[in-house]
């Protein structure tokens, strides 16, 4: 299962803090959303629920009957392979990032566009801003995981991906 949601970009201690806010025994998403957003700086219920899904993605949170809890802790390797094989659009960016130069986020944006379902395009009248918004959190997560780096010119993959 690939996972769509792409919160704004923090870093790996961030997302510990959001697995830690999570009880150990599964509970609802209310609860597990009103923990993240009191025991962290996530200003609002909605963005929790973001980071909340992230984390799941991420293998950081588990789910069993509608209800989350923590799970067990995860290196920084294990993350960055979560992100790339579980979250939609992450291995595409990946591939479109070179090694030796880096590129633009318009360029990646371009190349990963075919990957926007159709039914995406017809609810959003700005469909490629919101697109653009999530290419840009993606490249910038593949930072945080060490799976590309900024360069002069963008972006561009490290030999970890």
């Amino acid at each position: 299962m690939r996972y769509k949601i792409v919160p704004p970009v923090r870093d790996v201690a961030f997302l510990e803090a959001v697995r830690d806010a999570l009880p150990r025994v599964p509970n609802s998403v209310e609860d597990c959303c009103s923990r993240i957003r009191d025991r962290t700086d996530v200003p609002s219920r909605d963005l929790a629920r973001e980071y909340l899904t992230f984390a799941e993605a991420l293998g950081l949170a588990a789910e069993t009957d509608g209800a989350y809890y923590q799970a067990q802790n995860s290196g920084r390797d294990d993350l960055a392979a979560r992100f790339e094989n579980h979250v939609f659009g992450a291995s595409e960016v990946l591939d479109s990032l070179d090694e030796t130069e880096g590129k633009d986020l318009d360029t990646v944006f371009a190349e990963i566009e075919p990957l926007v379902p159709r039914w995406e395009r017809h609810k959003d009248t700005d469909w490629k801003a919101t697109w653009r918004e999530r290419t840009e959190r993606l490249c910038e997560w593949a930072v945080v995981f060490g799976l590309a780096e900024h360069t002069d010119d963008g972006y561009r993959a490290t030999n970890q991906h």
